[in-house]
């Protein structure tokens, strides 16, 4: 039995265990009792107010000697302003705000206290205590970033969101109406003030990915006081623009002992340390005035105040990615994000845990095309000498015959163009691809279930001239045999035609590795445009009114819907990068081989199942009405109307629903919307100098972006 002794000093040990300092709120009713500011604490401590607010709301503790001072003043505090009352209840959860105009408030940033681990992340809060609500004090003015959609839970991580745009007052404007001050005069200042106590940063997308790395965004003032030029000048390509090696915001990165990637300090600039074990430390720059924001892409945007530009890109951010360049940049970093490469498993002989296949991933090796899938200059085709033919599955550009065209048709005024929605999106879903290497194969006999690419020959089918070929991208009737993708064959076979290839390249393991890019990018889409008034819930007739003015009630959200449609096809655009640079040579490699998402015979997929949909409705608005169009441009038709609507030619039934398998209107990737309106003169007149009415429908110079 022990000895009183022996329990004395047990309890005393656990005496000395006790927390040393009052709870966090209590400190900070002790100093407001007694009319005492942070700023004067701060002083009196000989230590920053960020400091003492992170004492405050439980980021961080201090340290000897400055421990001892605070806690003989709190005790001092305590004995004058004894807590009289019982302690209170705790803090209810903010209840959903109401939609309010965006307002911005300034709050302090997470500082990392002086004597914990530089670790080159944001500080993560104690999970048994975490920060108070009062530590965010912009919750309650913050802008909903969707009025439909539940709205996801602040990160404990990254209070202040994913992303900030600094102006050259020191402000940092964080999405949801939160203002920082930054101290920093210099990049590599930024950069450690960004990854310590700015608070900005987003959670991973998918359990075995990786947190996306917080974005400053410079305005050009921003960028002249970090000792940036306003402008990146020189006559190449804007997008491989970057500041010379020799310049001495390069050389005060690499002195402070960071790195740049190898695209250099350019429009978008990864600043980086080596990953400590699991924590990254590494910060995305992207310079408003070196056009690091597209015009094409987010239009408007880089002439916004701060404040705007961090609240459209926070809700892209939130609904879609942190930018991490272009928009085909973010779209293809979305694929990895959220089908990781890699997770992590459990090594059966010696128990310990290693990284391994992801399972309906595209692996961590990048894999050579087969011959007829790659591009003329690849080193595959160079190398072999290969001169069987390639792969067209592009995008329609097709006008029709003008002598196809009937009186009848002639005589209707209008030309009006239907666009379907984010048309690779919806040929995205529950899209089967392969996901390993090719196999070369004889005499295959075809399987519509195996993604591949088949030589066959389909120039034996006679189909109508009012409409194009489902074969070919301009809409031409093949003349021999061609390499198709899966898709296209299946489409011949579903026309009723029998399918007998010649070879085929074909992957043995398949699986839907686009189901989680499409289900984010719809949803992204969806609900904005809902936060726009274009909702699934209007009728054909409220839809084309809302869709008339949604751009001009809130031109940040019309900024987003366009970025995301820039993602869609951006993305699916560089599965199939091409090498850039006027001093490359064929059969080089080029840098964006060295990926996995350089995969030519996806992006060929998803063009090939969005063309097979378009002739589908093609040939059922045909059936249904009698109508054929004048011409097609990617995802935009164009059809003769006795009016300027699309309800004067869409088919509808008895009961006024729309008739299932044509075009239909709506908000959703796949269903239609009012592109323009011209007169029937005028289409034909374009038809007739072989121009397609369908690039220009919609007035100016309207061009449609196809995808690559």
């Amino acid at each position: 039995m022990a000895s009183e002794e022996e329990l004395f000093a047990n309890i005393d040990a656990l005496l000395e265990e006790e927390p040393q300092l009052p709870p966090p709120a209590e400190r900070a009713r002790l100093r407001e009792a007694a009319g005492i500011t942070q700023a004067r604490l701060a002083t009196a401590l000989k230590s920053t107010v960020q400091t003492v607010k992170n004492y405050e709301n439980g980021r961080s503790e201090p340290k000897s000697p400055r421990l001892e001072a605070y806690q003989r003043l709190l005790k001092g505090w305590a004995a004058k302003y004894p807590a009289h009352a019982a302690p209170a209840a705790p803090a209810p959860a903010v209840a959903p705000q109401p939609e309010v105009p965006q307002t911005f408030t300034r709050v302090p940033t997470v500082e990392q206290d002086e004597a914990e681990p530089d670790i080159g992340v944001a500080v993560k809060p104690v999970p048994e205590r975490p920060a108070r609500p009062a530590a965010r004090p912009a919750t309650s003015s913050r802008r909903p970033a969707a009025k439909r959609a539940a709205k996801p839970a602040v990160d404990p991580r990254f209070p202040h969101g994913p992303l900030a745009v600094l102006d050259g007052d020191g402000s940092a404007y964080a999405a949801g109406g939160v203002v920082l001050d930054c101290p920093a005069t210099t990049v590599p200042e930024l950069v450690e003030w960004t990854l310590r106590e700015s608070g900005l940063g987003a959670a991973k997308l998918n359990r075995y990915g990786k947190d996306s790395d917080p974005l400053i965004v410079l305005t050009a003032a921003a960028a002249v006081k970090l000792g940036l030029p306003e402008r990146l000048e020189g006559h190449e390509q804007r997008r491989s623009l970057r500041l010379p090696e020799d310049h001495p915001v390069v050389k005060q990165v690499a002195k402070a002992k960071w790195q740049l990637t190898q695209r250099g300090f350019g429009p978008w600039a990864r600043i980086y340390r080596k990953a400590q074990g699991r924590d990254r430390q590494c910060v995305q720059l992207a310079i408003l005035s070196w056009d690091a924001l597209d015009e094409r892409s987010w239009p408007g945007v880089a002439e916004m105040e701060p404040a705007d530009i961090a609240r459209v890109l926070g809700v892209y951010a939130q609904r879609v990615i942190t930018p991490r360049g272009s928009t085909a940049v973010s779209g293809l970093e979305l694929m990895t994000a959220l089908r990781p490469p890699t997770k992590a498993v459990q090594d059966p002989a010696t128990g310990n845990w290693v990284s391994g296949y992801n399972a309906g991933s595209l692996g961590t090796d990048p894999m050579d095309p087969a011959p007829p899938e790659a591009t003329p200059e690849h080193p595959v085709v160079v190398s072999s000498g290969w001169k069987g033919g390639f792969l067209n599955e592009e995008a329609y550009q097709w006008v029709r015959d003008v002598d196809t065209l009937s009186d009848e048709e002639c005589t209707l005024p209008y030309a009006v163009g239907l666009d379907l929605n984010t048309a690779f999106l919806a040929a995205a879903a529950r899209l089967v691809v392969g996901l390993s290497a090719p196999d070369h194969f004889h005499a295959p006999k075809f399987n519509p279930k195996i993604p591949g690419s088949w030589l066959a020959d389909l120039s034996h089918i006679e189909l109508d001239p009012r409409l194009p070929s489902p074969f070919t991208p301009d809409g031409s009737r093949p003349t021999g045999p061609a390499w198709y993708q899966t898709h296209t064959l299946a489409y011949a076979q579903e026309l009723g035609h029998d399918v007998h290839p010649i070879e085929a390249y074909l992957r043995r393991e398949t699986g839907a590795y686009l189901d989680p890019w499409h289900d984010r990018l719809k949803n992204a889409y969806v609900d904005t445009l809902a936060d726009m008034g274009v909702t699934r819930d209007l009728s054909d007739t409220e839809f084309l009114a809302a869709m008339e003015h949604h751009k001009e009630k809130d031109p940040g959200l019309a900024a987003v819907l366009s970025a995301i449609k820039a993602t869609v096809k951006g993305g699916v655009g560089k599965l199939r990068e091409r090498p850039q640079g006027k001093h490359y040579k064929e059969g080089e490699t080029w840098p964006a081989l060295a990926r996995p998402t350089w995969r030519p015979d996806i992006r060929a997929a998803v063009i090939s199942k969005a063309r097979v949909n378009m002739h589908r409705k093609l040939r059922n608005m045909a059936d249904m009405t009698g109508l054929y169009p004048l011409a097609v441009l990617s995802d935009c038709v164009v059809y003769p109307s006795p009016g300027t609507s699309p309800l004067d030619f869409l088919p509808y039934a008895a009961s006024g629903k729309p008739q299932p398998g044509g075009f239909r209107l709506g908000p959703t990737p796949g269903l239609a919307k009012l592109e323009g309106v011209q007169q029937m003169l005028w289409a034909v007149d374009l038809m007739e100098k072989g121009l397609n009415p369908a690039r220009h429908i919609k007035g100016g110079d309207a061009v449609l972006d196809e995808g690559e």
